[in-house]
């Protein structure tokens, strides 16, 4: 029978096909660069799309000065240059404030509550609460930005004119930490002390090569903490723009109250998630030092305090939490900065580099500006001195002319002089036109000409053009440089904790079960404690007595074996009935742990028994691997079932029992020992038709009266058959 024809999916008028590769050319890329032109990356002013329209907003406002007004007015009229909503205008302006403290230098003077950058808890008040002006700081930001110092453009409706970028006296790109995510790429910047950053601009602006580490010595954050200092981490920041370092918090002890507090943190992690973490640590028994800890955050700032026990070493528990916890963190950099709408990865040289370049140009426009002023006023005071020459004459022809729209050409005619000159005379009050008044004016000629000449001096001259920026840069750092908040602290000088020494080590017991249940007790809750609960039916197949320190190795009967530490293993007591290993192991339904091995150094060897009366021995060596593997497969020989296996180390003697209690004690030496996990070993049993090996046990635990009866020393053997008096020892076997 012939198959149908499946129809051809019919497409409506209304869709026109279309390639994905056009798809993407057409609609993602657009949206992609508007992402990183328009709003995540910031620019080499320092500032994101969204700072810039927030703070012009408040400039044009007249919040320079003056007293503050509601940050809801702000929000409002910032709308006119940022339609995205003002709650993300509001939050914009939150990060700016001093009341945040998320900047080492805040441009938005404020009052109210803003939040804290250190608090992910802590809400910020409404915008209708709140109330803001510029700081004293923004005059570094929009000085001459009147005078064509940057490029301006129309806002999102053409009604408003922005600037593109801010002329910044200063590189704010590295003093403002900034953080974006955009599409396919990402801007991670970390803050710089603003001094240190004008000294060293000023110092590679005189020597391109200088080493700038002299300088800026290292990243400084709002929140302060301790830098861990690593010289080739910092060089390697400074010249890729890619790199990380730590930072960790302050703290102080109180002795007689047994009482840690913490009052610094670093800038990248907040309280809440440092307590949230401690917390965890505590009850899981990572850290036992530690009874209580509390954020008594206030108005006088930051502060965790932690209540620790008496016998604790304060040092030591801290250097286990800054290992542990956020209290010691990463700051990953990626310098990634828009120059001339190309987003660039630079490191520190390269930006004071392209930052001077823009600097440089905006010097240069300013001087522009004022030039073009300069000589203006210079050409209408030239006009102004033929009035003194006649000023009679003047007033003749304003006094005898007609109409008002000829007095600029009449006095254009009488004086030769051009509009805008006749302009500026006729515009001169009629009590002005005396010769004092104008002799006076026109004096100013001789300053403007000096003006003029300086002016066109620095516009033809890097050098002096390079002299202004490191003028105002001196006058910034006197101005508004501080001491730095982040500590440095060189990485030789810091204690680094191991893993080993997280663990404390004491011993324990473990105990497996033939259901596949497992415990883990202390010798003290063992003492304490009476007969252990089971499952019904259930027994111990194996006890172990070790360390919290100790590796396990967990022997399956799919041959696999499981690796996991001690320590992560959860305690229990005796009258429970343990863990379910199939919830801590990633076993099979139908696996079963066979056999339990406790090491701390992988020291001695393992022998395998199986039910044909063979016999293997391992070095534990081979289970040993440098990847922290927590399966291994192929751990001994599948081609019999495993009926047990016993850890030895050195020579020692070893007792096999067969199903029909048949015995022999034999030393290890003649069991040979392999190379391979999988081999099958050696037959050590001679066994009948339908029977099998059921039992390996080590000497010490073989309790009879007389062991000597059961020794053998060639293999393979049929063993011996138990005497009278051990049948008491083999009844509890349960074969």
């Amino acid at each position: 029978m012939a198959k149908k024809k499946t129809p051809k999916t019919e497409i409506p008028d209304r869709f026109t096909p279309q390639a994905i590769t056009d798809t993407l050319e057409l609609n993602y890329m657009p949206y992609a660069m508007s992402v990183i032109v328009s709003r995540a990356i910031p620019q080499i002013d320092g500032f994101k799309p969204a700072h810039r329209k927030l703070l012009y907003t408040m400039y044009k406002m007249g919040l320079m000065s003056g007293a503050r007004t509601k940050s809801t007015n702000v929000v409002g009229q910032t709308m006119k240059l940022n339609p995205h909503g003002d709650q993300t205008i509001y939050e914009t302006m939150v990060r700016l404030t001093r009341g945040n403290d998320a900047l080492l230098h805040p441009f938005v003077d404020s009052k109210g509550n803003f939040g804290k950058q250190y608090s992910r808890d802590m809400a910020f008040a409404a915008s209708r609460y709140t109330e803001v002006k510029l700081d004293a700081f923004c005059q570094t930001i929009f000085k001459d930005i009147d005078k064509n110092t940057v490029e301006f453009t129309d806002n999102f409706d053409g009604t408003m004119q922005e600037p593109v970028l801010f002329p910044t006296t200063f590189p704010n790109v590295l003093v403002t930490p900034n953080q974006g995510i955009a599409v396919s790429m990402a801007s991670n910047i970390c803050s710089f002390n603003l001094g240190e950053i004008c000294r060293g601009t000023i110092a590679y602006i005189k020597n391109n090569d200088v080493d700038l580490t002299e300088y800026i010595k290292a990243p400084d954050f709002s929140t302060g903490g301790e830098l861990i200092y690593n010289k080739k981490e910092i060089e390697q920041i400074y010249e890729t723009g890619r790199g990380s370092f730590k930072v960790r918090a302050k703290y102080r002890y109180d002795k007689k109250q047994s009482l840690i507090e913490i009052y610094e943190i670093p800038y990248s992690t907040n309280i809440e998630s440092i307590i949230d973490k401690v917390i965890q640590l505590v009850k899981t028994n990572k850290i036992k030092e530690i009874n209580d800890i509390r954020n008594e955050t206030d108005l006088k700032g930051l502060k965790i305090a932690i209540d620790i026990k008496r016998t604790a070493d304060p040092e030591h528990l801290m250097d286990k939490l800054f290992k542990l916890t956020p209290l010691c963190d990463s700051f990953s950099c990626n310098f990634n900065i828009l120059v001339d709408g190309t987003p660039k990865v630079m490191g520190i040289r390269e930006i004071l580099k392209e930052w001077t370049a823009f600097r440089s140009d905006c010097i240069k426009k300013r001087t522009a500006y004022d030039l073009d002023k300069k000589k203006e006023q210079y050409h209408l005071l030239s006009g102004l001195e033929r009035i003194l020459l006649d000023i009679d004459l003047a007033i003749a022809i304003i006094r005898e002319t007609e109409t008002e729209d000829m007095v600029i050409p009449n006095l254009m005619e009488g004086f030769n002089i051009d509009e805008a000159q006749a302009e500026y005379i006729a515009e001169i009050k009629l009590r002005n036109l005396n010769k004092e008044y104008l002799l006076n004016k026109i004096k100013n000629r001789e300053q403007l000409e000096k003006d003029i000449a300086e002016l066109q001096g620095i516009l033809s001259s890097e050098a002096k053009v390079r002299n202004l920026i490191c003028k105002d840069l001196r006058e910034i750092d006197k101005k508004f440089g501080k001491d730095r908040r982040t500590d440095i602290i060189y990485a030789e000088d810091v204690k680094v904790i191991s893993d080993d020494e997280l663990i404390k080590d004491y011993p324990i017991s473990l105990f497996l079960t033939a259901g596949n249940y497992f415990k883990k007790i202390t010798h003290a809750s063992l003492r304490m404690s009476g007969e252990h609960r089971l499952k019904e039916d259930d027994i111990i197949v194996q006890s172990i007595e070790t360390t919290n320190k100790a590796e396990l190795l967990m022997f399956s009967n799919k041959q696999n074996v499981y690796k996991v530490k001690a320590y992560e293993l959860e305690e229990c007591k005796t009258n429970s009935m343990g863990q379910y290993l199939n919830n801590i192991l990633p076993l099979d339904s139908d696996e079963a742990i066979l056999f339990m091995l406790a090491t701390t150094d992988y020291s001695g060897e393992i022998i395998f028994a199986f039910e044909n009366g063979k016999a293997t021995r391992v070095s534990v060596e081979n289970y040993k691997t440098k990847l922290n593997r927590k399966k291994m497969i192929n751990a001994f020989s599948g081609t019999s079932p495993l009926i047990g296996a016993v850890h030895i180390n050195g020579t020692e003697d070893v007792v096999f029992i067969r199903d029909d209690k048949k015995t022999m004690l034999i030393s290890s030496e003649l069991i040979s020992l392999k190379t391979t996990r999988t081999s099958q070993g050696i037959q050590v049993f001679t066994l009948k038709r339908n029977s099998k090996l059921s039992k390996i046990l080590k000497a010490e635990d073989f309790t009879v009266n007389k062991k000597t009866a059961y020794k053998r020393t060639k293999l393979p053997s049929t063993g011996a058959s138990p005497r009278d008096e051990d049948n008491t020892f083999f009844e509890g076997l349960n074969l």
